[in-house]
């Protein structure tokens, strides 16, 4: 008869030689700080299918809004962090690009890319994945109690009839906020589009620091109006929320989300990894539940809530124009509108 003492030392030792195999196993893996300002809601899937396809890496993410990734981004130019960036603005990663941050490098399948949402040269520094575009929430029941029409336009947003009713992103904090801005100023020209936002700035209830607030704001009854994007307009409305989305009719402001590695990364393979995954098309059908408007079109689905022809809505957009002029554009916005905006 075997020993007790005997049997519970064989069961030891296979546990933890199971335990001991677990943690090499866990320890091979590669972790790769990824900085994002993709919506909290989005990343999950994507983490988790990209980890399916490369179980040798595991993605630790930092989010937040698009100006404060930016920013950090920058501010950590002399010690850096991240080791990739997924989910950011092309305009903001043109400012890195501008300070020698990023690592020049082609993905496979970067043929299939529209030329549109990539870096131009032969070997780009960033990808994009999607398109996202400004759209405004209207409470239609806040709307009915005050009376207020339902926007068409920009324009019509500077009425009396809209006096505290707004509520809109933050352009330094948020990217939505700052395409909106960059749009105007592009569309209207600068001196009008200057006054085009002194008027809306009348009408302003609150400035805030995420792009998908003012939405959530409507949607909640907060505010009548909020000026967000299509993704977050589109997603409030289908969880219940009894609001209108409205394309203004002069043009949307749009950017795109992009991919790019980071030259001081020590994980290069890990990073290249997730740059050649982020436009496959299995990445950008995931993508498309959320956007209309992909690097891929041929992986791009009609949307509920949002047009078909969203593209077509879009203004004429200079990435290179906006990138160059972002500084100066923050700051003559905070010079002017600053007051407004809510507490971080």
């Amino acid at each position: 008869m075997r020993h007790p003492l005997a049997s519970w030392s064989r069961r030891f030792a296979i546990a933890a030689t199971v335990l001991a195999a677990a943690t090499l196993a866990h320890a091979a893996k590669t972790e790769l700080l990824v900085y994002s300002a993709l919506e909290a809601d989005q990343i999950k899937a994507y983490k988790t299918a990209f980890e399916k396809e490369h179980p040798e890496i595991e993605l630790k993410f930092v989010r937040d809004s698009t100006g404060i990734i930016t920013a950090r981004l920058l501010a950590e130019k002399g010690n850096p962090q991240a080791d990739a960036i997924w989910g950011l603005a092309a305009t903001s990663l043109m400012l890195l690009d501008k300070e020698g941050m990023l690592q020049p490098y082609a993905p496979k399948g970067l043929a299939q890319v529209r030329a549109t949402m990539r870096d131009a040269r032969t070997v780009p520094t960033w990808v994009g994945m999607d398109l996202w575009s400004s759209a405004l929430c209207f409470n239609t029941v806040e709307a009915a109690k005050r009376k207020l029409p339902t926007p068409a336009s920009w324009a019509d947003l500077t009425q009396p009839v809209y006096k505290g009713t707004i509520t809109m992103p933050h352009p330094a904090s948020s990217g939505t906020g700052f395409l909106m801005v960059s749009a105007w100023l592009q569309m209207m020209g600068e001196q009008k589009g200057w006054a085009f936002m002194d008027a809306l700035h009348q009408n302003i209830g609150v400035y805030t620091h995420s792009g998908s607030k003012p939405c959530r704001q409507a949607g909640a009854g907060e505010f009548p109006v909020g000026l967000s994007f299509e993704y977050r307009a589109a997603k409030t409305k289908k969880d219940g929320a009894p609001i209108d989305i409205v394309f203004p009719q002069e043009g949307l402001g749009w950017d795109v989300e992009a991919t790019a590695v980071m030259k001081a990364s020590k994980k290069q393979e890990a990073a290249k990894a997730l740059a050649d995954w982020s436009v496959t098309r299995q990445a950008n059908q995931l993508y498309a539940a959320n956007f209309a408007v992909l690097a891929l079109p041929e992986a791009q689905e009609k949307l509920d809530h949002v047009p078909a022809h969203l593209e077509s809505l879009l203004a004429k957009n200079d990435f290179h124009w906006a990138a160059a002029n972002r500084d100066r554009i923050l700051a003559e916005w905070s010079r002017r509108y600053e007051a407004k905006a809510e507490k971080k």
